[in-house]
């Protein structure tokens, strides 16, 4: 691993006030808990508490309890770093997330360097897989993901797709990786892009414009790589001007936030989950009944993923050799019991998961 072997553990005994009892094992959350991510992020934390709080009911890790401690990344690159920083001062050896392929990127050196493994939920894109460094990534890479878009969009007899993707630095990272992939999956189904048109996602973007850019191009079909805020805004113009008009949006879009933000205006547009929503999986039935009387809602694929990320935390110190190195005991003692399917990471800590698609109908997702 590079620059530096991440610590052993995540916890260790110590003497307090004459007595030996385990010291907590501190974990930290890292997710931007303010601004346009804030809802599908509240849900990604909730996931994590749960998680937690169950991990702590059975008994923690060996008689460890484990403590969470919460940071949001913000907006902008110095407030992640300073998010981060304030987590490895608190003395976390492994966070839940970030949830942004861009966050990622940016504090990947930082978290190398303090010796931190991070464990994203939702970071998608392509450029972060197939390395051997501080990061595990528990969702399909952008490249799988967009494959079973192109595949699904073809099937559905769309042949012609007009492309919108948000090219700002906020999420330019993923929105620009899963229009490339998209792109070159559908062109080599012998699919036509009619149109391909970048925005920034900025309030002050004449989101009209954008989609009539689209249409121009007469396409039968509209895809939106970007996330749930945008997307909304991009449905509302195409149901105005071309409201038959099929639409598909990215799954960085597909949170709870879409419907919450979009009401009418999203119905019929088709996305991709990261988890089934109609699964009978024992262990997922249990977690959503824990979930809504913990919190009072049905619980989102960032609260799933983000609670299948603390399983695999759990399990693999639980099972870790002495001395073993965190990431190496994460990639060594899988698979891990995950709420709708086994946990596999291969030997860079990538997984492979495919999406599960859904249209929104009646203000729910409903699918395929």
């Amino acid at each position: 691993m590079r620059r530096r072997t991440l610590l052993a553990g995540m916890g260790a005994m110590a003497t307090l006030g004459g007595c030996s009892r385990p010291v907590p094992i501190k974990l930290g959350f890292l997710a931007g808990l303010s601004g346009r991510a804030a809802v599908t992020s509240e849900d990604g934390r909730n996931g994590t508490m749960l998680a937690v709080e169950q991990a702590n009911l059975a008994g923690g890790i060996g008689g460890q309890l484990l403590e969470l401690l919460v940071q949001d990344n913000g907006d902008d690159a110095q407030a992640a770093r300073s998010a981060l920083q304030a987590l490895v001062a608190a003395g976390v050896q492994a966070t839940i997330g970030p949830f942004s392929s861009q966050v990622v990127q940016e504090l990947l050196p930082l978290a190398e360097t303090a010796g931190v493994l991070m464990l994203s939920p939702t970071a998608t894109a392509s450029v972060l897989t197939r390395q051997d460094d501080a990061f595990v990534m528990l969702s399909p890479s952008t490249r799988e993901l967009t494959r079973a878009y192109a595949e699904l969009l073809w099937k559905r007899g769309q042949r012609r797709l007009a492309v919108a993707t948000a090219t700002d630095t906020r999420n330019g990272l993923y929105a620009m990786a899963w229009r490339d992939g998209f792109s070159a999956a559908f062109l080599a189904l012998g699919g036509v892009l009619t149109a391909q048109q970048g925005f920034a996602s900025d309030a002050s973007t004449a989101y009209g414009d954008v989609v009539r850019a689209l249409l121009d191009s007469q396409p039968d079909g509209m895809v939106f790589a970007c996330g749930s805020v945008d997307a909304v805004r991009l449905a509302v113009q195409a149901r105005k001007q071309a409201a038959e008009l099929p639409v598909a949006v990215a799954e960085g879009a597909g949170g709870e936030a879409l419907i919450a933000l979009g009401g009418q205006a999203v119905e019929g547009i088709v996305v991709g989950q990261l988890h089934d929503r109609s699964s009978r999986a024992p262990r997922y039935l249990g977690f959503v009944d824990a979930y809504q009387a913990r919190f009072g809602r049905q619980p989102g694929y960032h609260a799933v993923l983000s609670h299948d990320a603390v399983t695999v935390l759990v399990q693999a110190q639980a099972r870790r050799s002495r001395g073993e190195p965190l990431k190496q005991a994460v990639l060594r003692h899988g698979p891990y019991d995950g709420l709708q399917q086994p946990i596999v990471l291969d030997r860079f800590g990538d997984m492979v998961r495919r999406p599960y698609f859904v249209v929104v109908r009646g203000g729910r997702f409903e699918p395929l």
